[in-house]
């Protein structure tokens, strides 16, 4: 039979076959649905149907997922013009599906470079991947581009999208396409098919109108739907991360499906920097860092340690209530333990370098686990006193690299909100709803409301990672799946995001722009016990191992407090404000009376401030509000002879006169019931 006569199996979503020629199209097969679908349509799905299919196709980097040779046998997203040649099933994807941002980001990436070589031939193109806020392109030329020329890109780029290009796919010899790149000095691009591409290989071109690039794809059909997009920044890097390499120009951008989108996000954007808690942390003098301490390690100022303190009392009261016991370790510790406990080998990249003393290496320790273990072995144990759990705010200390570090979020020392639970494989459930149910708890205090669950797996290929122990494995993630699954709790999966010993249930919180981040983490593990041959009596007299559970709750004190001072763009609720109350005397004569106040406040345990300066009271009024204090009392004649306060409310303005008592009794039970309304 000929190729020609070939017909293939096409199955659609609702189940339904289709038989049809080799070579058809997804848009063809959309079109003999509707012409509306394959209007509508921006990039097929497909997935084989030969029964021996990848779920997934993984690439492990940006690079090889634009460039390196396409796994046929995985799920994959595909040009509407790609000819399918085996039987696949086939879901044609709109501007709705999620999926399909990416792919017109990568193509708004294209619609850039388009514009620079139009405006600017002599540049040498380098990349440009879609990435989850937008696509950037990396560009060699001599002369630095300057914000006019930003400017004139982003116009080019709009005259683009109007011609309406479309994205062809071309394949050419490998040999002719290296030629052509050498000729045109195309360093980075002679670099990316050496790499990516072996002799006799084809390579993949995406041609729309005269411009053309080394890509694998998909793209949208045409340049015109990449209908809202813009230029946002421009940075430098050196090729290849080296600098006695060229120093490159990177050209970032985003784009979306329509302008509504796109001017969502921007306003997202501006919203982030209004709350960008480096921002914040100077203007209402929580943190600074300095260059005589060093990068990563932020000092805490006043205002920002009473945050911590309050935060830090907080969940140790919690932990109080069930039945946590609380230690004190050690910052360090000996390579030598490190080594037992299996983190030398798997993590001592991102450990600081030993330091060398007279008898023996020690170190600063990354984790609190090893520590907690020896204080769980520090006597013998029966299953009387199991489940034992030990709890610390445990100071760790991680080598960052100097382009990650980032205020409090992102840190070389840090403490966290660490524990460890030793029972017996019996009370691995209780323990885990236990756990869970303090983490809802703190995070109904704190106010946090938008988060998920991410059961975090091993990657099985990954050896070196990963401790080499099937058996492990399956029992770590059968429990945690089986415990998450008693409690109704929603959670994705994502494989190679494990600990190196165990699988984790990772609680990720999204900042305003979406972007997820690890917060509190549970983790059961059968590893450790076993390196540390830890041990109790059971009730039949014998030894028995215990299984650990690692968990932290509000995740490390630096991290946490970032993610507040975000999440409340600086205005935190009462109960963790770090002034709670502004004193305002009208005049001089009313500051004896404010000062009675605020000796009465301050005895019922409210931190409060008076603004005792010689200025007006609308300027010390102003200078409160922008500290974001949640209340400021303005006192006078009338006030002082009637026993109360003029109260103005964070964000409601004048609230009039109250007496003392009645706003001290409100304030004090909006504290005690950690209330985020004021």
């Amino acid at each position: 039979m000929n190729a020609s006569d070939k017909i293939i199996r096409v199955q659609l979503p609702d189940g339904s076959e289709k038989h049809l020629p080799a070579g058809t199209t997804p848009l063809d097969i959309a079109n003999g649905i509707s012409p509306r679908l394959a209007s509508a349509a921006v990039v097929a799905r497909i997935k084989p149907l030969n029964g021996n299919v990848a779920t997934v196709d993984t690439e492990n980097s940006a690079e090889a997922a634009m460039y390196g040779a396409e796994n046929t046998q995985a799920e994959r997203l595909v040009d509407l013009s790609t000819p399918l040649d085996e039987d696949v099933s086939l879901q044609l994807l709109t501007e709705k599906d999620p999926d399909t941002l990416k792919v017109v980001r990568h193509s708004g990436a294209h619609v850039l470079a388009t514009a620079v070589l139009e405006l600017f031939p002599e540049t040498k193109l380098g990349h440009g991947p879609a990435t989850d806020s937008g696509f950037f392109y990396d560009f060699y030329r001599p002369t630095p581009f300057t914000p006019e020329d930003l400017k004139l890109i982003e116009g080019r780029m709009a005259e683009v999208v109007a011609r309406d290009e479309k994205f062809v796919r071309e394949w050419e010899p490998r040999e002719e396409g290296l030629e052509k790149f050498k000729a045109g000095n195309d360093f980075m691009k002679v670099h990316f098919v050496e790499k990516f591409t072996k002799p006799g290989d084809e390579i993949s071109l995406y041609r729309n109108g005269r411009f053309v690039d080394f890509c694998r794809g998909p793209h949208v059909p045409s340049t015109g739907r990449v209908k809202a997009f813009k230029v946002m920044s421009l940075s430098g890097a050196y090729w290849l991360g080296d600098e006695k390499n060229p120093q490159l120009q990177r050209i970032y951008g985003t784009a979306f499906f329509s302008k509504k989108d796109l001017d969502e996000y921007l306003e997202r954007i501006e919203d982030a920097k209004r709350r960008d808690h480096r921002r914040l942390g100077k203007d209402l003098e929580l943190f600074t860092v300095s260059e005589e301490v060093g990068a990563g390690l932020p000092l805490w100022l006043p205002k920002g340690a009473t945050i911590r303190r309050l935060l830090e009392e907080y969940i140790l009261g919690l932990e109080r209530e069930m039945g946590y016991e609380h230690v004190y370790t050690p910052s360090l510790a000996k390579v030598d333990l490190y080594v037992r406990s299996g983190h030398w080998a798997h993590y001592h990249e991102d450990m600081f370098p030993p330091m060398d003393l007279e008898t023996e290496q020690m170190v600063l320790r990354p984790m609190n686990c090893p520590h907690h273990i020896l204080i769980y072995e520090s006597k013998l144990r029966s299953y009387r006193d199991l489940p034992v759990r030990l709890a610390e705010l445990g100071t760790m200390y991680r080598y960052e690299r100097s382009g990650a570090l980032s205020g409090l979020s992102r840190v070389r020392c840090m403490t966290l909100n660490d524990a460890h639970i030793f029972c017996s494989p019996d009370q691995i459930k209780e323990e885990f709803s236990n756990v869970m149910k303090l983490v809802e708890r703190a995070y109904r205090d704190l106010g946090i409301t938008k988060y998920s669950y991410r059961l975090s797996l091993r990657d099985p290929a990954n050896k070196e990672k990963y401790v080499d122990n099937d058996e492990m494995w399956t029992l770590g993630e059968h429990v945690l799946r089986e415990a998450l699954d008693s409690l109704g709790l929603p959670y994705r999966e994502s494989k190679g995001d494990a600990a190196f010993y165990g699988p984790k249930l990772d609680i990720q919180l999204a900042d305003v722009m979406g972007h997820e981040e690890t917060y509190s983490t549970v983790q059961v593990d059968f590893h450790l016990p076993n390196q540390f041959e830890l041990k109790y009596t059971g009730a039949d007299g014998n030894p028995h191992r215990p299984v650990m559970i690692h968990r932290a709750i509000v995740s490390t004190m630096e991290r946490m407090v970032s993610y507040l001072i975000e999440m409340y763009a600086g205005a935190f609720p009462l109960w963790l404000a770090p002034v709670q109350i502004g004193f305002v005397p009208i005049s001089e004569r009313h500051l004896e009376y404010a000062k009675k106040v605020q000796q009465q406040l301050q005895n019922a345990g409210l931190r409060v401030e008076l603004d005792s300066r010689n200025e007006k009271m609308n300027a010390k009024i102003r200078d409160f509000t922008l500290q974001k204090i949640p209340y400021v009392l303005v006192m006078g004649d009338k006030e002082a002879e009637a026993n109360a306060v003029s109260v103005r409310t964070r964000g409601k303005g004048d609230q009039g006169s109250q007496p003392l008592s009645a706003f001290a009794a409100k304030i004090r039970k909006l504290i005690e019931d950690k209330s985020t309304e004021l």
